[in-house]
């Protein structure tokens, strides 16, 4: 009972989620000592989604491994790649697979979605005392996830919100510089590059609330994350600062492919018929992440961007070294030549 006990205190420790898929890894395999726990994430859209490896312990690898986050959708496996672990999604309950080792499969669900599957190998299948031990750590597992959706998310559009930004900037930043100590298998992840924030601001969103009421203004943002969910990447960060605004944090080769993932935003939002209300459109300012760069100093960069936008026709992309480059703005905030990654 204490090592229990033990265990569900060190998994309550973390408040990063990459740190708490390991702990559930690592406190079931001191419980049950199988031969390895795997944690598998459903990333993308509905009708494209793949697995995403969080956590592996145990097995033939010996050190702790997980897929790199910025691995690219399509080097995952899809969800009809795993057949039993799409079923054990979509049925919601425990699956039992036979083979050598035996792998006993249990949901990871929130109260509005399937999450994942957290996968058990062993060399027998799981009894009902070791299957009830799993229910119960996951239970507290997903009560604990759901406090911090409680305290990290926008309530109306599920989106990370503002006082995580810049927890999540420093991250990214470090995310990309290091490999850091758990290490990634051979899936292919995208360029290097470098990171890119970019400020999404509804054009006229007041005429919405007045012109139609604070529900249909809230639905017009919730329908507004979604196409931001269909059109970034899964690994990109998608934030609601308050009101109106949005942010999206990102990593891209270069400036054209930040500007062309914005871009693709920008346009799905003005062809996309929102109910009510007909057609809105976005302005978007975007910044290069500098060397050095405080969350508060990019953000600055990328506000002018956007301000910029709405100041000169509003339905616009706009860059600020661009802008900067062009004599339109002044630089204010330069932190150097060197690049971040």
């Amino acid at each position: 009972m204490s090592q229990l006990v033990e265990q569900i205190a060190e998994l309550t420790a973390f408040r990063d989620r990459d740190a708490l898929d390991f702990s559930l890894a690592m406190a079931l395999k001191d419980l049950l000592r199988p031969e390895a726990i795997l944690v598998h994430r459903l990333v993308g859209e509905t009708g494209r989604q793949h697995w995403l490896l969080r956590a592996r312990v145990g097995g033939a690898e010996g050190a702790p491994t997980a897929d790199s986050l910025w691995t690219e959708l399509e080097q995952l496996p899809a969800l009809a790649a795993l057949p039993h672990h799409a079923q054990c999604v979509q049925d919601n309950r425990t699956v039992g697979v036979d083979g050598m080792p035996a792998a006993t499969l249990f949901p990871i669900a929130n109260e509005r979605e399937a999450l994942g599957v957290l996968e058990v190998r062993s060399g027998q299948p799981l009894d009902a005392d070791a299957r009830h031990l799993v229910c119960s750590i996951l239970r507290i597992y997903r009560n604990f996830q759901g406090l911090l959706d409680y305290s990290e998310r926008d309530t109306l559009t599920g989106l990370l919100n503002r006082k995580t930004f810049d927890e999540c900037f420093l991250r990214a930043a470090a995310c990309v510089r290091e490999s850091g100590a758990i290490a990634p298998d051979t899936r292919r992840t995208s360029a290097a590059g470098t990171a890119w924030l970019g400020i999404v601001d509804i054009d006229f969103f007041k005429r919405v609330n007045d012109s139609f009421g604070h529900l249909i203004g809230d639905e017009v943002l919730l329908l507004l994350s979604r196409l931001m969910r269909a059109t970034f990447r899964h690994h990109d960060l998608l934030f609601r600062f308050g009101g109106e605004e949005f942010v999206v944090l990102m990593r891209c080769a270069g400036a054209a492919d930040a500007h062309a993932a914005l871009e693709r935003l920008r346009l799905a939002v003005e062809h996309h018929v929102f109910p009510r209300v007909g057609h809105i459109h976005v302005s978007i300012g975007v910044a290069r992440m500098r060397a050095g760069d405080a969350p508060t100093a990019c953000f600055e960069r990328a506000d002018k961007a956007v301000y910029f936008a709405k100041q000169n026709g509003r339905n616009r992309l706009c860059d600020h070294d661009e802008l900067v480059a062009r004599g339109l703005l002044a630089d204010e905030s330069r932190s150097g030549d060197v690049e971040l990654f």
